[in-house]
């Protein structure tokens, strides 16, 4: 059902249809935590190492895609909240034929260059068999990626955030059994792991395009054959490549950092890769609860609801800030017995180093929810390339730093320019809000016209 966030109670509204979001993306944390836990514990260091390196890889790359969909759902929330259906319709066709596109251009990418990523990674050598194997595998299911992210963003965009939880779940859920059965019990190594991911991505992707276009009828316009107009293309780019460029910026960064942990070998690489699974798994509900935020603004923006957009915004950071604070304290007490999930206790220098990784990263975890909720903020009212801005501050900071703090202090270093890049981009997007803060909130028909030209 989908659901107008322009009426109602403000915080009820929006913390109701961010619930299916949270529990999805919990429940995709589960798998990639259940898919560490049963490499590490059933295949090993090595093995874990070339996992974990291979999850930054394809966090980056669907990063693309996943970028280009969430701009395209920023506009789609604004047209829902316009009630204007024909501009839905029109939209949504260019959007899906742009993302289409360079989703077939990714992957035609991604297999070319398979054997270039050893070097720019600074992947060892005893890690690289186990690596490559995983993501020839694992390349293959960029096209599903597409297919559940798109028809996913625009189910939230129109309000209904809870078949992309079915589906989400169902993928979760097979790709744990899936797991279980190639790695255990057919001995299929990480092959085995990568064709588990593969397998119940195409089973969501498939599923919910499905179901969307049986539940949405303005969807069915996807199959016309009528030209679509240049400036739907060009509106669309406006919205959509910019949040691209700021999700690929983002993932680049944090690639780039991977190659750098790479530089230590395979026990800094274990620790990394169990270590991001925790952290992910913890900010994951306040990112998704940021991305709930923005459809509720886009809506109200293209509504012309400015009171209800500042009261969703004060309600939103209370959320946020009360939830880190909670979460952060849990991470720090726990961060031991959280990584001996990953690891046997006989690997000391893995264990030390990830719950060193996450008494830091754990202790900031404000700076990364406020972030999230500037990016929803900018990316809804038309202005992702504040977001941009953002993105190049936090990551520039963490890239740079890691690189300058580790010459000096070893791998401790690349731990600290996380946090630190996070307070500078929080500082930066908060003082331009407050700068700009009536402009930004003004949606009429001179910025319909504008977005549009």
């Amino acid at each position: 059902m989908n659901k107008d966030l322009t009426r109602g109670p403000v915080m009820r509204s929006m913390l109701w249809f961010a619930l299916p979001m949270i529990l999805g993306n919990l429940l995709q944390q589960c798998y990639n935590i259940a898919d560490t836990l049963i490499v590490g514990r059933f295949l090993g260091k090595t093995a874990l190492a070339a996992v974990g390196s291979s999850f930054s890889l394809m966090t980056f790359l669907t990063s693309i895609l996943l970028g280009l969909c969430m701009g395209s759902g920023a506009l789609f929330s604004i047209r829902f909240g316009q009630r204007d259906e024909t501009a839905l319709k029109e939209s949504a066709r260019a959007s899906f034929v742009l993302i289409l596109g360079v989703t077939l251009l990714l992957n035609g990418l991604a297999f070319a260059c398979l054997d270039l990523i050893k070097s720019f990674l600074q992947v060892p050598d005893d890690v690289w068999g186990d690596m490559r194997a995983y993501i020839a595998i694992v390349f293959a299911g960029i096209f599903a990626t597409f297919l559940y992210n798109y028809f996913a963003s625009y189910l939230r965009a129109v309000g209904n955030s809870v078949v992309p939880l079915v589906f989400l779940a169902v993928s979760a859920v097979l790709n744990i059994a899936l797991d279980l059965w190639f790695v255990i019990g057919l001995n299929f190594g990480v092959a085995g792991a990568a064709g588990a991911t593969v397998i119940a991505q195409y089973v969501s992707g498939i599923g919910i395009m499905i179901c969307a276009l049986i539940k949405c009828p303005q969807l069915r316009a996807l199959c016309s054959r009528s030209p679509i107009h240049a400036s739907r293309i060009r509106e669309i780019a406006g919205y959509s490549i910019l949040t691209c460029v700021q999700q690929s910026v983002m993932n680049l960064g944090i690639l780039m950092v991977q190659g750098l942990v790479n530089s230590f070998g395979a026990a800094v690489m274990a620790a990394f890769a169990a270590a991001v699974k925790i952290d992910a798994f913890a900010y994951m509900p306040v990112q998704d609860f940021g991305n709930a935020f923005s459809t509720f603004i886009a809506q109200n923006y293209g509504a012309g609801k400015q009171e209800r957009i500042r009261k969703g915004l004060k309600g939103a950071v209370l959320v946020s800030v009360v939830f880190c604070v909670i979460v952060s304290a849990l991470v720090f007490v726990f961060a031991k017995p959280l990584v001996l999930l990953f690891v046997e206790a006989g690997e000391t220098e893995i264990i030390a180093e990830g719950v060193r990784y996450l008494h830091i990263e754990g202790t900031f975890y404000c700076g990364i929810g406020c972030l999230f909720l500037l990016y929803g903020l900018y990316r809804a009212v038309a202005k992702p390339g504040m977001s941009v801005v953002l993105t190049v501050i936090s990551l520039g900071t963490r890239v740079v730093l890691a690189y300058l703090l580790s010459a000096v202090i070893g791998v401790t270093g690349i731990w600290w320019s996380v946090p630190i890049g996070w307070f500078l981009a929080d500082v930066t997007g908060v003082v331009y809000y407050f700068i700009h803060k009536e402009k930004l909130l003004h949606f009429g028909e001179s910025n319909l016209k504008r977005t549009e030209s």
